[in-house]
């Protein structure tokens, strides 16, 4: 099939995205599939850009505000043309946060009568909006924290959350924007923080324990994994520094517990009404109880990302998973 990749994008999570599509490409190539590479921000890119944008590593923090306006508007500037990928079979969303995740993309693409992979334009909506999701998860007994959207004051937060607490935008990924508070005082600052990525800010009950994911393909629970990380979230340095975190699949837990937090995964995946594939992340409590953190619609999908590896421990290698994801979505159309 002829695929064109899309990545980049002008959202904090633009680094991550590269990344993705820097092993998603060749990956397909391998296979025999025609693909190239459209950053929704500049266009579709030459050998050469491809070739020097695509071997970037994933920088320590995500892109500041300025380098992310300077990429904003060189994207003016550009040409209807740089966009160009009518001709194509598939479009292969490897967009994460902004525009890419929350729906607008999928809109396009659906105006366009275009076959994309993902979910569409109203589930990627539903699932990057936290507060959303959080609704909907409780309607279908998806166990998850208990939450307050700002404005609210340190008093009610004490009385419904308690510290420490988390603090985060509420239409981010990688853990963007997010802080441990630990006390009323670095309330306001933490809110300050998250509203530089969001007008609307979600301060959730923190959850200590063990941390757990897992997929969803094509309607069926991949084998659950866990995140172990270095300090007490999965931050945006563990998640795409070496050395950050280690991911085990499938995760040292029973059967039982296996086959809960699956059924809580295939729960939440389904009243969102995401598309062929999710990812859905959990925490695990001092008194084994699992509550679900967020959806993931996009997400990551370098061969070592949380899918791709639940999809390995399931006996589906990575070029075996985009080809599978890709033709789903031409089926599917």
């Amino acid at each position: 099939m002829k695929v064109a990749v899309l990545f980049g994008g002008t959202s904090e999570e633009r680094d991550v995205s590269i990344a993705s599509a820097a092993q998603i490409i060749p990956a397909l190539r391998s296979i025999g599939h025609e693909a190239f590479a459209v950053d929704t921000a500049t266009g579709r890119l030459t050998a050469a850009d491809e070739r020097r944008l695509l071997s970037a590593r994933v920088a320590p923090e995500p892109p500041s505000d300025s380098e992310i306006s300077v990429v904003r508007g060189r994207a003016i500037t550009l040409s209807p043309a740089a966009f160009d990928i009518r001709e194509v079979d598939v479009v292969f969303l490897a967009l994460h946060g902004g525009a890419g995740e929350d729906g607008r993309i999928q809109a396009l693409l659906d105006l366009a009568g275009m076959a994309y992979t993902g979910s569409n334009h109203i589930a990627s909506a539903a699932a990057m909006d936290k507060d959303l999701s959080k609704r909907l998860f409780r309607t279908v007994d998806v166990p998850t924290p208990d939450w307050l959207m700002t404005p609210a004051t340190s008093g009610a937060v004490e009385t419904a959350l308690g510290w420490p607490m988390i603090v985060k935008p509420n239409k981010q990924g990688s853990t963007v924007g997010l802080s441990v508070v630990r006390e009323p005082a670095q309330l306001q600052g933490a809110i300050e923080m998250a509203r530089r990525y969001d007008t609307e800010v979600m301060l959730e009950r923190f959850i200590p324990g063990r941390e757990f994911t897992v997929g969803v393909l094509d309607g069926a629970a991949l084998p659950v994994g866990e995140i172990i990380t270095p300090g007490e979230v999965f931050d945006y340095q563990s998640k795409y520094q070496v050395g950050g975190a280690r991911e085990v699949f499938p995760a040292d837990i029973s059967a039982a517990e296996s086959g809960l937090v699956q059924a809580y995964a295939l729960r939440a995946h389904a009243v969102l009404k995401l598309g062929a594939y999710s990812r859905i992340d959990f925490r695990r409590d001092g008194q084994d109880r699992f509550w679900c953190l967020e959806a993931n619609s996009l997400p990551g999908m370098t061969a070592t990302s949380l899918l791709p590896q639940a999809a390995q421990a399931a006996g589906i290698e990575f070029p075996e998973l985009l080809d599978r994801i890709c033709r789903g979505a031409v089926r599917t159309r």
